[in-house]
């Protein structure tokens, strides 16, 4: 596997991962304390790469009205990011610099950027995001956005399992906290995969 990189260049990609109003805004149905506030960090991060020649993607859930996924379905999480509502679109100040790929569209499991999940059968199928990256050519992966306990992890564990050096800046990354605790066992699970966490 790739060691994770010291900086950007084409051989490392950026993954914004579902800066979306829904999550990132206070009127958001699901909204991570403090998202709002990493928009404009993570704008200067996309900066950055893309200033250095990386190439930048971003996610975003786009859930049917009616999924397993939500509580009145007997899921866990409270009705977000149904497609074609406003709390679905990237948040406004959002800078995009690159592809989209959408997660959830059948209403499955959309925590990773690379990977979705059949809630009742448990089928697991790639996204999109596998083939963009690996097109890319980049070999080393940087992810951000939110939240950091469920698609930020689930999407660093997947580009691990790829075979990628990934690194997430934990200052770019907001946890949801589901349970308490949930970002120290994110952040044991992700060291323990070999991601790297910096600050």
């Amino acid at each position: 596997m790739s060691t994770p990189p010291a900086g950007y260049g084409p051989a490392t990609a950026l993954i914004v991962v579902d800066a979306q109003n829904d999550f990132a805004s206070p009127a958001g149905s699901l909204y991570v304390e403090g998202g709002e506030a990493l928009i404009p960090l993570i704008n200067a991060e996309v900066e950055r790469a893309t200033r250095d020649g990386s190439p930048v993607f971003y996610t975003q859930d786009w859930h049917p009205a009616v999924t397993p996924h939500f509580q009145a379905m007997g899921g866990v999480w409270p009705t977000h990011c149904v497609g074609g509502t406003g709390g679905a679109e990237l948040h406004s100040e959002l800078v995009v610099a690159g592809p989209v790929v959408r997660k959830g569209v059948g209403g499955e499991d959309g925590y990773s950027g690379f990977t979705v999940r059949d809630p009742e059968r448990g089928t697991v199928l790639p996204t999109e995001l596998v083939g963009l990256v690996a097109s890319s050519g980049a070999r080393d992966l940087v992810v951000t956005g939110l939240a950091g306990d469920h698609c930020v992890k689930a999407t660093a564990l997947d580009g691990r399992a790829l075979g990628y050096g990934v690194t997430v800046p934990l200052g770019l990354t907001r946890f949801v906290n589901l349970e308490p605790g949930d970002d120290d066992r994110a952040v044991a699970e992700m060291r323990r995969a070999g991601v790297v966490l910096t600050n």
